[in-house]
């Protein structure tokens, strides 16, 4: 797809999706939830400093399975996750210390995008 079409949301035409997904023992949800919240208090504020920022979301499931989706106008911008101590020090430590495994991360261009 070369065109890309806008229905709800006007976004540069460079923005990326960044996903960081990570999985881990759902015995382990109230220790790996409450880590995310703990790790959320830094991360946040640290996040919200980095230029390029549209839209941040993590989410935790009870059945084993974290997301971390943001949007961003450029992937030189999504890129800064990459490197952010926060997030690849602190955090990685806080969250693999209760059991969360880290899978790959990617960048998407965004093709399309609609709300409802």
């Amino acid at each position: 797809m070369t065109e890309r079409t806008a229905l709800a949301e006007s976004l540069p035409t460079t923005s990326v999706i960044r996903i960081s997904r990570a999985s881990f023992d759902p015995a382990r949800f109230a220790e790996v939830d409450a880590a995310s919240k703990k790790t959320a208090q830094y991360i946040i504020p640290a996040v919200r400093r980095l230029p390029g920022l549209l839209h941040f979301y993590s989410g935790v499931s009870p059945k084993g399975e974290m997301v971390q989706v943001s949007v961003w106008d450029t992937d030189e911008h999504a890129a800064q996750l990459n490197t952010l101590k926060e997030m690849v020090v602190d955090g990685r430590r806080d969250m693999e210390a209760v059991g969360v495994t880290f899978t790959p991360i990617f960048h998407y261009p965004i093709d399309w995008t609609w709300t409802v």
